[in-house]
């Protein structure tokens, strides 16, 4: 049972990683996850994030449609999508800690490797986004962590700001529809998930639409440096909750 005083944190945090996401069009689970996987069960958090970022994904990618090309980015996509139950599975027997402290191990190392200016010359693209997808979608159904594979090879490509939000961002909402399927599916979508996401959605919505209009007026270069301090602490955060 969650009492109030933990549902003031959520508000707080859900509002605040809103911001974040409607600036960057990433960074809302794996800023909620760390803080909030601190008193919430997982199979209650990671539901609840899959369904906010339906909601974020929608909002942000009407803003942002024009820049969208499903073509560059479809085999990503599919591969994600089959990638995902399997996922689902590990969120359901393996430990949780264990997904969180890889995840932010490897996100870390790879993030401080690019804020030094080290990247990897990638020769077949197409290779890469299905081994991107897949890794994607393992961590999508397990930890509602999708988005680390994708933002560290987006930003590693050198890809600009607006086809960067519009990347993730059209990417992130086909992904959440195929997952939210996928939770109905194994039970993993219960009343006191719905219960709690009704009790946090609208400083959600607030936190977004804010974030999306600062999000138009950010520079590129701002941009960048933005977003490798968000991945980095990103990684700190989820190392920090798999020890704990």
């Amino acid at each position: 049972m969650i009492n109030g005083f933990y549902i003031i944190i959520g508000l707080i945090v859900i509002f605040s990683a809103g911001f974040i996401q409607g600036i960057t069009s990433f960074g809302f689970s794996l800023l909620t996850l760390p803080i909030l996987g601190t008193f919430i069960p997982l199979k209650t958090i990671v539901p609840m994030m899959v369904i906010y970022s339906l909601i974020m994904n929608s909002m942000i990618l009407y803003k942002i449609r024009k820049h969208v090309n499903i073509k560059k980015i479809y085999l990503l996509i599919i591969s994600a999508v089959i990638a995902t139950p399997i996922g689902a599975n590990l969120l359901i027997n393996l430990n949780e800690n264990i997904l969180k402290l890889i995840v932010g191990i490897i996100v870390s190392i790879s993030a401080v490797s690019f804020h030094f200016g080290y990247k990897i010359n990638i020769n077949n693209e197409k290779l890469a986004y299905i081994l991107v997808g897949i890794l994607s979608g393992l961590l999508n159904g397990s930890v509602s962590l999708s988005g680390p594979p994708v933002i560290l090879f987006l930003t590693n490509q050198g890809v600009s700001k607006q086809n960067f939000r519009a990347t993730l961002t059209a990417y992130f909402w086909i992904l959440n529809i195929m997952t939210i399927i996928t939770f109905l599916y194994k039970k993993l979508i219960t009343y006191e998930v719905l219960k709690l996401t009704g009790y946090l959605l609208p400083t959600l919505i607030i936190g977004v639409t804010i974030g999306i209009k600062l999000g138009n007026k950010v520079k590129e270069k701002m941009f960048k440096k933005l977003t490798t301090i968000l991945i980095i602490l990103m990684g700190i955060l989820s190392i920090i909750s798999g020890i704990r």
